[in-house]
């Protein structure tokens, strides 16, 4: 049996920013899903060496050594694998947004109250990404009025992307849930756009659906699972997960009261099935998105601890800072608390303890040492570790009461180097057997600047695009280097073969003039140190890598999972216009795409 499966959805490479051609500024980006190969790649070569295992069956006149060579070997297809300890499934899954059972239950789920459209929502996401280049060429938003200009993109393929993620997620449940105790029951499932930030009809922070409550959703409907534990490490507050589990919470606790009602009066109980009750908790930054501006109810919700009362199983922790070397007493006293919360959610609620359980992680790696300053401004941070430590200590939960079925789905993260390590780290944990354990030197700096400068990026000029791509150029580089090149290859085989969408840009303004920034924030250097960056009045510093934002040590609040800020209009100077990924007010005018105005002083001498 293999130890763990790694699946990934090349589809979700489609959904991408359209609004401009620079797409500098925006984070959220499809070379995020590249990132995370590499640190994949790297686990998985890893994990090889320690277990001694080729990574396919060979012949015995085969140089045993000779990796590149097994790995020409496989063909990896739309269910093939890299065998013994780890599958790899290049999913080509997907479903109807429209008419999915768990799509419907999580986001359309009727009110009987009222006589709208349950199905709304979900009929407006389809329309909006099949009308975005229209309205995109025409100078309007893809965005509708209303919602976060400057948090949400869309483009025609996006609802490829988007149903494709969702369609990845329950597939990789079906694969945890199988009965056969020959499949894997730990997966990771590399998809975007992200999806906590969702609730029902609520898409923020870069999220249109919610990718984990609908794999719980379809672990409940299709094979029984009535209990769900979700580990949220996002750096973030997955308010769109707990305000949809606190609903889903509330109607198996109706259920229930209902049930027992009958059995007092002597009424037959109710036929219907047993309802779906969650468990959400939250290791998060409680000054960040979506709490950074303080609007007192997001920051209560992000606040709540809550163990049982109501039937709502919720608990919420939040990060600190720490002096070098306090990190693992806070692990052990705060952070690991919602792992003692979930023992106590599963002994409550449970007859057979580990039946019906699944374990859910949202996997956000945003909170990681080597994230952006300006994405975790306020310095709640985590080391690379973490990711090893906490994945270990969530494998033991499920081992002991979810038969060891555990699903990991990629959330936030947008630094390439916060991706890959912490991808490396935690998919190692994932699935090391037993018997054995990882080296935290495996994911040091060192190492991975080393991969990095081995895997380089290519782009084309004056854009944030293009594939990471890793020619096996030294032969001097160390094994294992070389091994994670070489399984990079293959795992990354699909994403270049994913056509682009189109690319209309807005009407030409008159007043609109890029700006080119003459310094950039070098991705391959040690965390904050920079070449050069651009003084301006908020902070905000153009880069030339591959989609990697400069470091933004001094944002202020703005209420934005974007690292931009919008400034006043009362500062005074030269006008210039960046179309770019910032956070804009809900109130835009209509008719007019979001920019980011930057009040740059006087234009210099010619």
């Amino acid at each position: 049996m293999a130890s763990a499966s790694i699946f990934i959805q090349d589809v979700c490479y489609q959904h991408r920013y359209i609004r401009s051609r620079d797409t500098s500024l925006i984070v959220e980006r499809p070379e995020r899903l590249t990132a995370v190969k590499v640190g994949l790649a790297a686990a998985v070569a890893r994990i090889q060496d320690v277990v001694g295992k080729p990574l396919s069956p060979r012949k015995p006149t085969e140089d045993p050594n000779d990796l590149a060579a097994a790995l020409d070997k496989l063909t990896l297809g739309a269910q093939s694998s890299i065998t013994a300890p780890i599958n790899v499934v290049h999913s080509s899954a997907t479903l109807d947004l429209l008419n999915h059972p768990a799509v419907q239950f999580t986001h359309a789920f009727p009110d009987h109250n009222t006589t709208q459209d349950s199905n709304e929502y979900l009929k407006n996401l389809k329309k909006w990404s099949e009308d975005s280049a229209e309205k995109i060429s025409k100078g309007d938003s893809e965005i509708p009025q209303g919602l976060a200009q400057g948090d949400l993109y869309l483009c025609p393929e996006s609802l490829n992307a988007i149903q494709g993620a969702l369609g990845t997620v329950c597939e990789s449940i079906d694969t945890v849930a199988d009965p056969d105790p020959l499949t894997s029951k730990r997966a990771f499932v590399a998809i975007r756009p992200p999806g906590h930030h969702c609730g029902e009809d609520t898409p923020s922070g870069f999220c249109f659906v919610n990718n984990v409550v609908v794999g719980a959703a379809h672990a409940h409907l299709k094979h029984g699972i009535n209990r769900v534990v979700i580990f949220d490490i996002d750096l973030h507050h997955g308010n769109g997960t707990q305000s949809l589990v606190w609903a889903i919470n509330a109607e198996a606790h109706r259920q229930r009261l209902e049930t027992e009602a009958r059995l007092e009066t002597g009424e037959p109980p109710s036929t219907i099935t047993p309802g779906l009750q969650i468990y959400y908790s939250s290791i998060h930054d409680i000054l960040s998105y979506p709490c950074e501006d303080g609007t007192p109810s997001i920051v209560q919700a992000a606040s709540v601890s809550i163990s049982g009362a109501h039937g709502q199983w919720i608990e919420n922790v939040h990060l600190q800072n720490y002096e070098s070397g306090g990190f693992w007493d806070l692990y052990e006293k705060d952070y690991k608390k919602i792992i003692r919360k979930a023992e106590e959610f599963v002994q409550s609620t449970a007859t057979n303890v580990n039946e019906d359980l699944l374990v859910i992680i949202s996997c956000g790696l945003d909170a990681s040492e080597h994230e952006y300053e300006s994405m975790s401004r306020h310095g709640r941070k985590v080391p690379t570790n973490f990711y090893a430590q906490f994945t270990k200590d969530a494998r033991a939960f499920a081992e002991k009461y979810a038969k060891g079925r555990i699903v990991s789905v990629l959330e936030g993260g947008y630094n390439d180097r916060a991706l890959t390590s912490g991808t490396f780290a935690h998919f190692c944990a994932l699935s090391l057997p037993e018997v054995h354990t990882w080296d935290e030197s495996w994911w040091n700096e060192d190492n991975i600047l080393k991969l990095q400068s081995a895997v380089k990026p290519k782009k084309p000029k004056g854009r944030a695009s293009g594939s990471l791509s890793a020619p096996l150029t030294d032969l001097e580089q160390e094994p294992w280097l070389r091994q994670t090149l070489s399984i990079f290859q293959k795992i990354d085989n699909a994403s270049a073969s994913n056509p682009p969408p189109a690319k209309p840009t807005p009407a030409k303004s008159k007043a609109t003039e890029k700006i080119t920034s003459p310094g950039t924030m070098n991705l391959s250097s040690p965390k904050g140190e920079a070449k050069e960056t651009v003084p301006s009045a908020g902070g905000i510093a153009e880069n030339s890598g591959a989609g990697d934002p400069a470091e933004d040590s001094d944002s202020s609040s703005t209420g934005s999972l974007s690292s931009l800020s919008s400034l006043p209009d009362s500062v005074q100077g030269d006008e210039r216009l960046v179309e770019g990924g910032g956070h804009l007010s809900n109130s835009a005018p209509s008719k007019k795409l979001p920019r980011v105005i930057l009040k740059l002083g006087p234009r210099p001498s010619s």
